[in-house]
């Protein structure tokens, strides 16, 4: 099974100084033609108006539309609660009030999380996104298991966000993967950690981020440990193939773009012993 994922992504009418390349990113997914596309959060610009994703979204990554499972970001709701979002994507957003949803493709689960903490209750122990997530959790214990939200937990810019960690903490106490983020317009690759970012290469999580869906650049500041690679100057997808027991990952650049990350193989851990 094969998925792409980016964030980021189309302009809008309000969109100034952009680079709006949505539909040379979606060009790539439609060459890819995966089985799902993870649609990483703020995929229209500027504040997630349904006219906006009508006009701008719908003509570039629209043409996947039947295929992509997206996480909020927090430009959609910038308008009424996200209410353009999840009018354009309808149940394929999950339930409007959360945002958050699980399912599987092939043997891997994949999960949905609405890092906008604020506007679904909180991310802490005991809110209700991360009472679902544990109950998730404990009821979907395939081999491999991959995460994806807007707002990342590390990034080496200022766009992240700590609000998150312990939906974080509880991906790593179960042995997750990957988690899969945008929000930072870059590609930035961790190696596997904690949920305390300390390097556990057995069982950490791998955290991406991929804001490169189109919008436009940002820059890296401090650089945070365990940063792998890092690149701000090519818009792309990450292209994942998920077998049963191993995935692997790549990043795609867009043509003209010189950067590449990829291809490695790695094999899935799964839940600690």
């Amino acid at each position: 099974m094969v998925v792409a994922a980016a964030g980021d992504v189309a302009c809008g009418t309000l969109s100034q100084g952009a680079a709006c390349k949505q539909m040379e990113t979606s060009d790539l997914l439609l060459a890819i033609n995966p089985n799902r596309v993870l649609a990483l959060g703020d995929l229209q610009y500027e504040d997630g108006t349904l006219s906006d994703f009508l006009d701008f979204y719908d003509p570039a990554w629209g043409r996947l539309k039947s295929q992509t499972r997206p996480a909020a970001g927090n430009h959609e709701y910038e308008t009424n609660e996200a209410a353009g979002y999840f009018s354009y994507f309808g149940a394929a957003a999950g339930d409007p009030e959360l945002g958050y949803y699980s399912y599987n493709v092939g043997q891997w689960h994949l999960i949905a999380l609405n890092s906008n903490c604020s506007r679904v209750g909180g991310c802490g122990k005991g809110d209700p996104q991360h009472i679902w997530l544990k109950n998730d959790l404990n009821a979907n214990a395939p081999t491999c298991t991959l995460a994806y939200m807007h707002h990342p937990l590390w990034a080496s810019s200022s766009l992240w966000a700590s609000n998150v960690r312990p939906l974080v903490q509880l991906l790593y106490d179960s042995g997750v993967e990957l988690l899969l983020v945008g929000h930072a317009h870059n590609y930035e690759r961790f190696a596997p950690q904690d949920a305390n970012g300390n390097l556990d290469s057995v069982f950490g999580v791998r955290e991406i981020v991929v804001g490169t869906g189109g919008r436009n650049f940002t820059s890296f500041g401090t650089i945070k440990p365990n940063s792998e690679v890092r690149d701000r100057t090519s818009f792309g997808v990450l292209k994942l193939t998920l077998a049963p027991t191993h995935y692997t990952w790549q990043f795609v650049p867009i043509p003209g773009s010189t950067f590449s990350d990829g291809p490695v193989t790695e094999t899935c851990h799964g839940p600690h012993p």
